[in-house]
């Protein structure tokens, strides 16, 4: 696999490898503390402070600025080439990486000055894919699909949903029931992962109670592996190790979560219901979970059966919010229990298919296979992506 897959690769249980593997630019940094009164102790480390050249993005925590950069490439639909010198990434030798900094200024000034600091225009607000913004209106033959808000129409009465609690038990019963659900207390799943235009890899999918995760996917040059202790993710690919940080770990503690469908109530402290889109041939009611200071959680349920069909979470960064999408199907039952035999995860620019052949559940997995290993040491400063 080439090295600019790599760079727009994501890992099987939906969290980036675009961190370990940004033109090399990134050395490994010293474990972090796993305890909370270690993090409380000891700040996490500044963006300037951890890599070298940063200047548009000074003050913002160093592990936000990988994920900031995901957000300029997928709201410009570019890699990392055009800005950045390969393998010299700090350096300022292209104009596009200069004109970004100013473009990032502007952007937190219109915010500033016209919102009161929230975020409310973003790069993609005007690039929509593009590295030149279209400022010419463009007449299409269909208008773009927007939601009325509460899922009213102009002129029409406002439509009335089930309520969010009912389609969430629902979502329950659909798969299996609470009791069902519970006596499963470890899952195992092998199967083949389609991605690059095509290309299958084999990859393992190991599952613990209540919310330990790896997935393993295996390529001709070593495995790529992505995990969740309980507490704190990783992911590997061979010769180099990341600690997750901790939108990424908020991501993969929601896939790692056994029980998902019985914590989702108590994950947000609202719920709004609308009508969602048609999901391959499927009505579906959109559930949005809310909750204070966290990006939303959309939730599409089909209006039939009550299963889960799509779920998009959101990466919140200091320039925008990085969506993710995992469409759900192929439910089969397994020990009392409907579970999704394939899944579909995608972002702006990359998309990948897990399907399952072989699924076990209630089988021994040892604690230890979820410890990350250890990263080499390095005291080189990393280079700004």
């Amino acid at each position: 696999m080439n090295a600019h897959r790599w760079k727009v690769w994501v890992s099987v249980c939906g969290t980036s490898l675009l961190l370990l593997v940004v033109a090399g630019a990134r050395g490994q940094s010293t474990p972090a503390k796993a305890s909370s009164e270690d993090a409380a102790a000891k700040p996490p480390k500044l963006a300037e402070e951890e890599y070298k050249n940063i200047q548009a993005l000074k003050g913002i925590p160093a592990e936000q600025v990988v994920p900031s950069m995901q957000f300029i490439a997928a709201s410009l639909g570019v890699e990392c080439e055009y800005c950045h010198v390969p393998h010299r990434m700090e350096k300022d030798d292209k104009k596009p990486k200069l004109t970004a900094r100013k473009m990032i200024g502007m952007m937190m000034a219109i915010n500033k000055e016209n919102f009161e600091g929230h975020r409310e225009v973003t790069c993609y607000s005007c690039h929509r894919g593009s590295p030149d913004p279209v400022a010419t209106p463009v007449i299409t033959a269909e208008e773009p699909r927007r939601e009325a808000p509460e899922g009213a129409k102009p002129g029409e009465p406002k439509p009335v949903f089930p309520p969010a609690e009912q389609l969430l038990e629902k979502y329950i019963s659909a798969i299996g029931g609470a009791a069902a659900l519970q006596k499963v207390t470890s899952r195992v799943e092998k199967g083949t992962l389609t991605a690059f235009g095509g290309q299958h890899f084999p990859v393992d999918v190991y599952s613990k109670a209540p919310d330990k995760r790896l997935s393993i996917m295996h390529l001709p040059n070593g495995d790529s592996v992505t995990a969740f202790d309980g507490q704190r993710g990783w992911l590997s690919v061979p010769g180099r190790v990341h600690r997750m940080s901790a939108a990424e770990n908020a991501a993969a503690r929601i896939d790692a979560d056994l029980y998902f469908p019985l914590h989702v109530k108590t994950l947000y402290e609202k719920f709004r219901v609308n009508s969602g889109e048609k999901i391959d041939g499927h009505d579906t009611y959109l559930v949005v979970g809310l909750k204070e200071g966290q990006p939303p959680l959309r939730l599409y349920f089909d209006e039939e059966s009550g299963l889960l069909l799509r779920l998009i979470r959101y990466a919140e960064t200091p320039l925008g919010r990085n969506p993710t999408q995992i469409d759900y199907a192929d439910y089969r039952e397994a020990n009392g229990l409907n579970v999704p035999f394939r899944w579909t995860l995608s972002r702006p620019g990359n998309q990948f298919t897990i399907q399952v052949g072989q699924l076990q559940q209630n089988v021994p997995i040892d604690d230890a296979k979820f410890v990350a290993p250890p990263p080499a040491p390095t005291t080189e400063k990393p280079a700004a992506p």
